[in-house]
């Protein structure tokens, strides 16, 4: 039980890597905030950790927006005391070439992935800095290293700012006590990537199996990411083991990134 006591808020907790977040650090024995925009998943993933004994309290929030991040907060806080870790994961993208994308690509792309994540970082923190520290453990993507096959430019343009900000984030806030850590996912079988197969499969004329093969054939492990596969680094980032960890960039890819 690494978690054991610890009060987590996880953002984009619904689904996916998040939601695969959640049940780790529930088996780790934390007291979770989920929050997501889609208030039936999380709904749902709260019925599943609360019959497992789990305490958890559900945020309907949009991560794009600063004042529902700080209602967010505050209802956390309301109701645990504290945050003691933050998984900054709620995220967006689509598949597109870089030609194609628009202002209204970039705008939503850039408001939660960039936007959102600083300002429920900065947010959280201000929780943190007034109590004995706290972990925060944001979600890049090796897209934001320079990964080729990314879904798009500003994607991976936000996911790199993501990197960047969880840098200095570390040492500005590291005489607090905050350790500021980034998981950068590769290919990750969530719904976000299988319904970025799907759109390539229709576009390339392929069915759906033999995209997702195309897909997978270029990691050098010949697999791809569980989101379980994510959360077990999440775990240990906000555990014990990370207890002198800050400031990095971690790959979880097979092998598609040497860096």
């Amino acid at each position: 039980m690494q978690l054991e006591g610890l009060v987590a808020l996880v953002t984009g907790a619904g689904k996916g890597i998040g939601r695969a977040i959640a049940e780790a650090y529930a088996r780790e024995g934390a007291k979770l905030a989920l929050a997501d925009i889609d208030a039936a998943a999380l709904a749902d993933v709260a019925e599943v950790l609360s019959k497992q004994g789990r305490e958890v309290l559900t945020i309907e929030a949009d991560l794009g927006e600063v004042a529902s991040i700080d209602e967010m907060v505050t209802q956390a806080v309301a109701h645990f005391g504290r945050i003691d870790v933050l998984v900054n994961n709620a995220g967006v993208t689509r598949k597109a070439f870089i030609m194609d994308i628009t202002e209204a690509d970039w705008d939503r792309i850039h408001r939660v992935n960039a936007k959102g994540v600083f300002f429920a970082m900065q947010r959280v923190a201000r929780e943190m800095m007034s109590r004995d520290g706290g972990r925060i453990i944001n979600m890049a993507s090796i897209a934001g290293k320079g990964y080729s096959d990314s879904s798009n430019v500003a994607y991976a343009g936000s996911k790199g700012a993501v990197i960047a900000m969880t840098r200095m984030a570390a040492t500005q806030f590291g005489s607090h006590g905050i350790r500021v850590n980034a998981i950068c996912p590769g290919v990750t079988r969530t719904p976000l990537i299988e319904a970025l197969i799907e759109q390539q499969a229709e576009r390339d004329g392929l069915s759906v199996d033999e995209m997702a093969a195309k897909f997978f054939a270029t990691i050098p492990l010949k697999i791809p990411n569980e989101p379980e596969d994510i959360a077990a680094m999440a775990v240990f980032l906000a555990g014990p083991g990370g207890r002198t960890i800050t400031g990095q960039s971690y790959n979880i890819d097979g092998g598609l990134i040497p860096d």
